[in-house]
């Protein structure tokens, strides 16, 4: 299978190369807004250099391809309208007409946590709690909190039209992605972990315990997030499907058992399992 991977090398595109590069059956090509020096942890890999919202400059990435995951978008919430706009709404309209021009098969999209992001605005912090009784699903009302929501929105909408047209394409997955990070923060501890490495809090802090907190729910680490690509690329039987993107915490209010049944996802990793970051305690990844 010959599969195109847009926004190559932010969080989540990294995490599909360090796991999923190597799979015999998989041929990679990594679309990205910029190239990486070859000195860089990414510099060996071939990038075929465009920006989204060029479909003339992306166009042809597609021929040949049997899948695309696209990852590439503006992924700040205080993004404004201006921001948002080329990346997010013109860039997977582009990504859309380039696959069903080219005879896609399945487009895997990444959307986002932020299209249901007013839950946790309504419910923060008791939301972050063991035990707190919300679960969302793809049947629950979206409640977007940005315009980087809406934007994820849109495109859960807009792959929606394609997936369903005649002339469209074949298949589409939207990812809820909830919280992937960088190898060196992939854990529960991660966000908390950083925020005291710049210098924003201290560790122990209420601040601190919040967002591990918070983490423990959200954490989508990077081995369950591309164990989650793979199953959409493998699958033959959706048309059409919104999964939540998150590993299989005891806390967190987004749900995953449409996506074990419907997908076969199966993730290893629990928040729940960490009661410190690594440096003070054994990795479990």
């Amino acid at each position: 299978m010959d599969v195109l991977v847009t926004g190559a090398y932010g969080r989540c595109g990294t995490a599909i190369i360090d796991h999923l590069h190597d799979e015999a059956d998989l041929e990679f090509t990594y679309l990205n807004r910029s190239d990486r020096d070859e000195d860089h942890e990414y510099g060996e890999y071939d990038t075929f250099v465009a920006d989204v919202a060029d479909y003339d400059a992306i166009r042809p990435a597609f021929d040949g391809i049997d899948a695309v995951v696209h990852l590439a978008a503006y992924p700040y919430v205080d993004g404004t309208w201006t921001d948002i706009l080329e990346p997010n709404v013109i860039g997977t309209y582009n990504i859309l007409e380039a696959a069903r021009d080219a005879g896609v098969d399945s487009v895997v999209f990444g959307s986002t946590n932020h299209v249901m992001g007013m839950y946790e605005e309504e419910f923060a912090p008791d939301i972050y709690e063991l035990g707190f009784d919300l679960e969302l699903t793809h049947e629950d009302p979206i409640r977007p909190d940005s315009y980087y929501g809406s934007s994820k929105a849109f495109g859960e909408a807009i792959g929606r039209q394609y997936a369903e047209q005649d002339d469209g394409i074949d298949q589409f997955y939207a990812i809820r992605i909830c919280s992937v990070r960088h190898a060196p923060y992939d854990h529960p501890y991660g966000d908390a972990e950083r925020m005291v490495d710049e210098g924003e809090t201290e560790r122990g802090s209420d601040v601190y315990q919040e967002q591990v907190a918070r983490m423990k729910g959200m954490w989508q680490s990077r081995r369950d997030f591309a164990h989650l690509i793979e199953c959409c690329l493998r699958d033959e039987d959706v048309s059409f499907g919104i999964f939540n993107g998150v590993s299989n915490n005891d806390r967190g209010w987004f749900g995953i058992d449409y996506a074990r049944e419907r997908l076969g996802y199966d993730p290893q990793d629990n928040g729940e399992e960490w009661d410190a970051p690594p440096t003070e305690a054994t990795d479990t990844n």
